[in-house]
């Protein structure tokens, strides 16, 4: 029988997915039984890949966000080779997934998804937060069919004013995200205002789970940069026209004329079964700052201090 492997008072089980510098494992706290997941990250990987700020951004945004809509992240801690991020096991699988099964959704399987979606975002956006790769393999679904974003590596702050305008100085530089997903101003390379472009990447989740398909696809990536850039797309005519409606609002290449999370939230379409009460769920946080991204690794437990009695 294999001997248990015991990271501080966690048990390691079962992994749950890898990729190039990280996997992902099943682990179950000690102390009161609860299962969660456990990210495990090679430093020198980090390092090589000059991935480590973005790492201590994702930490230090998600240790401080709470909400029924986002995946939760537990604690964080190290050793001398590998950084061990503790969140919520979410056991449903992707969205992506569901879409693919079902080749596309019904308006109100969509809805019920897409409304969690922008709950999510909301609270977000209203502490400062935007997260910059918004797609459907970034939106899990726990045993109960809620939705859990995840995956705030390219997370950011940016800081608006109360009518979401953010000033030249604070726009977002860095072009980011999947390119089927991303905003025709992120392309331009002249700055953004990263809550307009994960609007932007909702409208287009809602149009993959309602149609099936990409709106924006092509083999040639300038080719399909042109697309985006022109907001080339087919509405079907199976559609409803408020779906379509709200569609038109959020991949929208005009910035002032696309929808925020507020006016998503008070479209027609996006209201039929909404639960208002909802919008209460999370507690209000302050944006990391600089500082507290710098020291996030810092911050972490070490080894000594898991192994300790």
């Amino acid at each position: 029988m294999a001997a248990k492997e015991i990271l501080g008072h966690y048990e390691l089980g079962k992994c749950l997915g890898s990729g190039s510098f990280a996997s992902v494992r099943e682990c179950t706290d000690l102390n009161t039984g609860h299962k969660w997941a456990i990210k495990i990250l090679d430093k020198k990987m980090l390092v090589d890949q000059n991935m480590g700020v973005q790492v201590q951004r994702e930490i230090a945004v998600m240790l401080k966000m709470k909400h029924r809509n986002i995946v939760e992240m537990k604690e964080c801690f190290q050793t001398a080779d590998k950084v061990y991020i503790i969140l919520e096991l979410v056991d449903g699988g992707e969205l992506f997934d569901k879409i693919k099964v079902a080749k596309k959704l019904d308006e109100e399987t969509a809805r019920t998804y897409f409304q969690q979606l922008i709950l999510g975002l909301h609270y977000c956006h209203k502490n400062n937060i935007t997260h910059r790769d918004l797609k459907p393999e970034n939106l899990l679904l726990n045993k109960d069919n809620i939705v859990k974003i995840s995956d705030f590596g390219l997370a950011n702050t940016q800081k608006a004013t109360d009518s979401g305008r953010v000033s030249a100085s604070m726009m977002l530089k860095t072009v980011c995200g999947t390119p089927n997903y991303v905003a025709p101003e992120v392309l331009m390379e002249s700055g953004y205002n990263g809550f307009h472009a994960d609007m932007w990447s909702a409208g287009v989740i809602l149009y993959v789970m309602l149609c099936g398909k990409l709106p924006f696809y092509d083999k040639n990536m300038a080719t399909l940069f042109k697309k985006i850039q022109t907001g080339q797309y087919d509405l079907p005519s199976y559609l409803s026209d408020g779906a379509k409606g709200l569609i038109k609002k959020l991949m929208c290449v005009d910035t002032k004329e696309r929808y925020s999370t507020q006016q998503t939230i008070e479209d027609p379409w996006f209201k039929v079964g909404f639960k208002e009460e909802l919008l209460n769920d999370g507690s209000d946080i302050s944006a990391p700052t600089e500082g507290e991204i710098s020291k996030a690794f810092g911050a972490m437990k070490t080894g000594a201090e898991l192994n300790k009695k």
